[in-house]
């Protein structure tokens, strides 16, 4: 069996999802794990044990089947997470994601996209036709502790569809807010 067989073989058995594998050089296998998503419920965190159980059990499955590593890390997927396939987008629908297009947009979409844009940051949204799209704005971010003019217009929104094919690279936009839990609306 190969290493990608065992590899997500045993992490599903464990009952987690596998986000990625990566080889690295000097025989490091670094396996990325995360718990099964069900839409509605509040999402667990992986823990350290949860690390250390995969670990154990890909280090004793992987020595069976006499793979070449020299090393293990099995971590969780972390504030920049990779979207790698529709579940992944379905799950973070209204969170803001950076994506990378494998080609540049082409032409400058109603004048407003630069034609030779490839990476974007912005809401990612379920689009009206089936597929995705990306929600942004242009305009910079206030400083804190400036007043913004009511009076001033809003920069427009734009918004850009694509397919998961188009895509070289989608991962979770990695904003951390050191001011705490935002107060829930009730």
């Amino acid at each position: 069996m190969s290493v990608q067989t065992v590899v997500e073989t045993t992490v599903g058995g464990l009952g987690y999802d596998l986000v990625e594998i990566e080889r690295s050089a000097g025989g490091l296998l670094r396996i990325t794990i995360d718990h099964p998503w069900q839409a509605g419920a509040p999402q667990a965190l992986v823990t350290v044990e949860d690390c250390e159980r995969v670990t154990r059990q890909l280090q004793f499955a992987l020595e069976v089947d006499e793979a070449d590593y020299r090393r293990l890390e099995v971590s969780s997927p972390g504030i920049d997470r990779p979207l790698r396939h529709a579940a992944d987008f379905e799950r973070f629908v209204g969170e803001i994601v950076d994506l990378t297009l494998k080609a540049p947009v082409g032409v400058a979409a109603q004048g407003q996209v630069n034609a030779n844009r490839k990476k974007f940051r912005g809401t990612l949204e379920k689009a009206e036709t089936g597929g995705w799209q990306i929600v942004w704005s242009d305009a910079p971010e206030p400083k804190p502790g400036v007043r913004v003019s009511k009076k001033k217009a809003p920069i427009a929104m734009q918004a850009l569809g694509f397919s998961l094919d188009e895509l070289r690279e989608a991962r979770l936009a990695p904003i951390v807010d050191f001011k705490g839990r935002k107060p829930t609306a009730a």
